[in-house]
């Protein structure tokens, strides 16, 4: 029995090979779209859960509380790990870990710039990492000692064992090799090429142990399974507070959980807003409605073309076959279809997926060997067959054998609305996904556009070293001289990130309730020459020896401390007290999509590590980089020669905006042709059930602008419900969207409107398509058999 259901569910397929297609097609499209979007979600799912400790694994955070502000900081004090191990019980373990450290690596002949961390002997009892050579127990026993990822070992040593070796790191020093690690995987916070520990007996580290106010580490710990975190949360506060009692009207400690690193690292006021997760679940959502198309394609064009099938279903029961043996045939046709649609769907995924990694900056892909790979694959084929499946077989099988057989079958009017329902709902999709993504793009654009207080074309960064410190006025003159550029500087930070945040300078005058959060940089002369930055008042730092106590501030600086004749002012901070000489315009150095934080940039050429380049307008640039590096590696031979363009920098800051612009693009598209798709075939089974009506109304003398109409009209009026109904709907998810922004835009009419429009073109032109030959064809050859 069930081998005869294949056989004709495969002959009605083969024998209507238009009908097959365009549903193989719209349901292979679909499945793919579903299968990448799933592969993206299972990865941003999955970040950090090959650690053995997921579950119990914290990061150490603070809500810092200013007057301008609620700041959530990451950065914490170096003492804190060892203390919150030994003074609190319900930690087990707890490491300090640094920001991630470019260094310069080298053996033999082989000279490589890495990445890594430096990080305290606790490190792999929080992080599980795989150990290829060496062990975590005593990896990081020696100071002097380094461990290497896989991919770095086999850079510098081929395949032959790295362990016991020594390299070279930023020519000062030889460190030996003690482990190496597998690669840090995708789904890793955590990702570096070599991991260091610190030296507890240098100067620099003493001096960080004991101090309890500066913060810049991270600090990851480990709890006993069923700690009650609001509780630690209290005890890790009371002994960062009993160090340091200044804190005390500013931050209160919490533990971040490891699950949430990824996907809900976004905080506003000291409250966890989510984060990654909202697009996780947009797209799981869109991966959903791209299948549910594709299916409603099916049930539209299996309805459709019913009196087709209306005299098999007749005869098949007159037969003996009962509802259920027909429901089971039709989803057996539906499961073939959407089986083969699988297959296909693989193929081009196969095909797809080193562009898709491209576009998302990840490494995924397919392992048919795992059993929830087979798993998700049953799931989705028997979702799409049963989903699509199911109206067509409920709605076949009820025919009645007899008024079909006698040939008084007629569908009736009510027959339509169903089809009608689901039309307008995939007219209603469309609406919502076009809007969304021209309201996403232009929120992007809004951004881009925004004034950020300085000129980043033409603008070179270059990090420093102690040979380009030491040699940094010859290289300065050097450059200078060949014409090519216009100034040079050099800060403590690139301009496009603040690498430090603290309270304000105390001022004359100023408040005893008043706390204000500031970036900070040091900088040099030629600071806001070079960058292009708006003096508002005063002036830059000049060079004369009054700039060793310099200080500019920002117009947000002003504006929080509250301050009417800012130039002169002195400024406590720290031991020194600096003196304000100029105020430039706010400066967008993190997220452009916030406000500007107050800034202080004080004179202090020693505190560095950022040389900046103007060039000159008109100067060809690489010229100028073939030049720059000449000057470069004689002065500083030891370091590779690199650099960064600052335009290219600050369009980093779009990136997560940009993939989820261009993913949505993607997706909305796929997503509208496979709805002009089903269209077209429900354009193309409505004008052939009224061939004859259009041939009796062209021999009455309608034109085939008349044609087009009468056909269009029916279509047309969906649409417009579909536009009444999407458009609330639009408007407010996308204003919930933009109101994360404060900076964003205002959602227009107009906007709705032009999608509207769009969306009414797209169909007109579809329905045109397919109603263009029957209103241009011969009458004769659909009424002779009349």
């Amino acid at each position: 029995m069930l081998q005869n259901y294949f056989k004709i569910a495969w002959r009605n397929l083969t024998r209507n090979k238009g009908f097959a297609l365009t549903n193989l097609l719209g349901l292979t499209i679909g499945i793919s779209c579903t299968i990448f979007i799933l592969l993206w979600v299972q990865d941003e799912l999955t970040y950090d859960k090959f650690h053995a400790n997921y579950n119990n694994t914290y990061k150490v955070m603070a809500n810092r509380n200013f007057n301008n502000q609620m700041f959530t900081d990451p950065n914490m004090v170096f003492p804190l790990a060892d203390a919150l191990e030994k003074e609190i019980p319900e930690i087990k373990h707890a490491t300090v870990v640094t920001y991630p450290q470019p260094r310069i690596f080298e053996h033999g002949d082989t000279k490589l710039k890495k990445e890594g961390y430096t990080v305290n002997q606790k490190f792999f009892n929080v992080f599980t990492w795989k150990f290829l050579e060496g062990n975590a127990a005593t990896a990081l026993n020696d100071p002097s000692s380094i461990i290497l990822t896989e991919s770095m070992a086999k850079a510098f040593f081929g395949n032959t064992s790295a362990v016991g070796k020594t390299i070279r790191v930023d020519n000062d020093r030889d460190a030996k090799i003690t482990a190496v690690v597998a690669d840090p995987p995708g789904n890793s916070t955590l990702r570096f090429d070599y991991l260091n520990t610190f030296n507890y007996s240098d100067e620099d580290t003493k001096r960080n142990y004991a101090e309890w106010t500066n913060s810049s580490w991270a600090v990851y710990i480990t709890t006993s399974p069923g700690t009650n975190l609001p509780a630690l949360d209290k005890k890790i506060t009371a002994l960062k507070l009993s160090h340091d009692p200044n804190d005390k009207a500013i931050s209160t400690y919490f533990t971040f959980p490891m699950k949430q690193w990824r996907l809900y690292n976004d905080f506003k006021d000291g409250k966890n807003t989510g984060g990654l997760i909202e697009y996780v679940r947009l797209f799981s959502i869109i991966a959903v409605i791209i299948l549910l198309i594709a299916c409603v394609n099916f049930m539209n064009l299996s309805t459709a073309r019913s009196e087709r099938r209306a005299k098999e279903v007749g005869i098949r029961k007159t037969l003996g076959s009962d509802k259920k043996q027909l429901i089971f045939q039709f989803f057996i046709e539906s499961v073939i279809l959407a089986f083969s649609a699988f297959i296909l769907s693989l193929l081009a995924v196969y095909l797809l997926m080193p562009a898709f990694n491209t576009l998302v900056d990840k490494h995924l892909h397919l392992d048919i060997t795992q059993a929830r790979f087979w798993i998700a694959s049953a799931a989705i084929i028997s979702f799409t067959g049963i989903i699509a499946g199911s109206y067509p077989a409920l709605y076949l099988s009820s025919f009645n054998p007899i008024a079909v057989l006698k040939g008084s079958f007629l569908a009736g009017k009510n027959a339509s609305l169903p089809r009608h329902v689901l039309v307008v709902g995939q007219f209603i999709i469309s609406i919502l996904l076009i809007s969304a993504t021209i309201i996403v793009y232009r929120q992007i654009e809004h951004i881009r556009n925004r004034d950020i207080g300085y000129n980043p074309n033409n603008l070179i960064m270059i990090p420093t070293s102690g040979d380009i410190q030491k040699n940094y006025e010859v290289i300065k003159q050097e450059l200078l001289k060949t014409g090519n550029v216009a100034s040079v500087t050099r800060t403590f930070s690139p301009i496009t990130n603040i690498w430090w945040k603290s309270p304000a300078p105390d001022w004359e005058g100023k408040p005893d309730n008043l706390q204000i959060l500031f970036a900070g940089m040091s900088a040099d002369v030629d600071f806001t020459k070079t960058m292009g930055i708006k003096m508002l008042e005063g002036k830059d730092f000049s060079g004369m020896p009054s700039d060793s106590g310099a200080m500019l501030l920002n117009k947000a600086a002003i504006d929080a401390m509250g301050i009417k004749d800012p130039i002169g002012k002195q400024m406590r901070y720290g031991p020194r007290t600096y003196t304000v000489i100029g105020i430039t315009d706010n400066v967008v150095m993190e997220s452009p999509f916030n406000p500007v934080d107050p800034m202080m940039v004080y004179y202090n050429p020693n505190n560095i590590n950022i040389m900046s380049i103007r060039l000159k307008p008109g100067s060809s640039v690489q010229q100028s980089i073939k030049m720059m590096e000449g000057i470069f590696t004689r002065h500083n031979p030891t370091i590779p020669f690199e650099y960064q363009f600052v335009d290219q920098e600050f369009g980093k800051k779009f990136v997560a905006e940009e993939l989820i612009s261009k993913l949505t693009n993607i997706f909305a598209g796929l997503a509208i042709f496979i709805c002009c798709l089903g269209l077209a075939g429900l354009a193309s089974f409505t004008i052939e059930k009224r061939f004859r009506e259009i041939g009796i109304r062209k021999v009455l003398g309608a034109s085939v602008g008349q044609v087009l109409l009468l056909i269009s009209r029916d279509f047309l009026k969906l649409v417009l419900i579909a536009f009444l109904i999407a458009v609330p709907f639009a408007w407010w998810g996308m204003h919930n969207w933009l109101e994360k922004y404060t900076f964003h835009i205002n959602i227009s009419l107009w906007l709705f409107l032009a999608v509207g429009g769009i969306v009414l073109l797209l169909t007109l032109v579809v329905v045109s398509l397919n109603t263009l030959r029957a209103a241009t064809s011969n009458p004769v050859s659909s009424l002779r058999s009349e």
